[in-house]
């Protein structure tokens, strides 16, 4: 059973910066994918960054120069840095990993629980 614990979240005033965390345990094949996506309320949840084993690296335009993905993969862990906080980037945001290929070459998709970001003054 996969898991992914991912904490961080917090209230910050516009311009702060938070930084989160999300650490995969239990997987029994390679994570392929690690990274953050974003729901507000009202909203579909987006994408924020995702990182790939290989080294490539995706943001979305609206975080592009204010928010860093990085990874541990010797800890299974991703991080988030956060900053220049806008208002706009408040919401829940959730961890996800892709696992796989299993040993009938399918991949399995897995969310951590959500953690709370809020942007106000």
């Amino acid at each position: 059973q996969v898991q992914l614990m991912d904490s961080g979240g917090g209230l910050v005033q516009p311009g702060g910066s938070l930084r989160l965390s999300c650490a995969a345990s239990g997987s029994p094949y390679s994570i392929n994918v690690m990274g953050w996506y974003r729901q507000a309320p009202g909203t579909e949840r987006e994408l924020v960054a995702h990182i790939f084993s290989v080294g490539t690296i995706t943001y979305a335009d609206s975080v592009k120069g204010r928010f860093t993905i990085s990874r541990d993969n010797a800890k299974n862990t991703v991080y988030l840095q956060m900053n220049s906080l806008k208002p706009e980037d408040t919401a829940v945001y959730y961890c996800y990993a892709q696992v796989g290929p299993s040993t009938t070459l399918k991949y399995f998709d897995y969310w951590g629980q959500g953690t709370q970001v809020t942007v106000s003054s």
